[in-house]
């Protein structure tokens, strides 16, 4: 499924229908350019979820983890890594495998640790405002 967004205002709808898209799905894959949107779109994702929290980027912190009244909600960025043995090292494969969701930035980085069921995303960058968002179960 493709959709686009030409605003901020368009990511609440779209967070609707991915999340509807992903059914019992837990795991999330994003891919896009730095500054593409993946963590603005995540944002929309968690608020979707129910996270009273403020989401951020987890860029340095690697992991962020946002609590939701029944579950919690990981928030990976894998950008600074350099090696797969860093994300096995932090125990990441603990939080895959939790049953919570967990949505990933820069799963290029990890290719070999990823879980059999997913979802990817992939945000295109088409100008200053616009954004085709699309999203595969695999």
């Amino acid at each position: 499924m493709t959709l686009t967004a030409t605003s901020l205002s368009d990511l609440p709808t779209i967070a609707q229908q991915l999340l509807s898209y992903a059914g019992d799905t837990r795991i999330f894959l994003f891919h896009g350019d730095m500054g593409a949107g993946k963590t603005t779109l995540i944002k929309s994702v968690c608020a979707e979820l129910g996270v009273a929290a403020s989401v951020s980027s987890p860029t340095f912190a690697i992991v962020n983890e946002y609590e939701r009244a029944k579950d919690r909600i990981y928030h990976f960025d894998f950008y600074r890594l350099k090696n797969q043995t860093e994300a096995l090292d932090m125990g990441c494969e603990e939080y895959f495998y939790s049953g919570d969701y967990c949505f990933i930035e820069w799963p290029e980085k990890i290719p070999d640790m990823l879980p059999a069921h997913y979802i990817n995303i992939t945000i295109s960058v088409l100008n200053d405002a616009t954004r085709t968002i699309s999203f595969e179960a695999f």
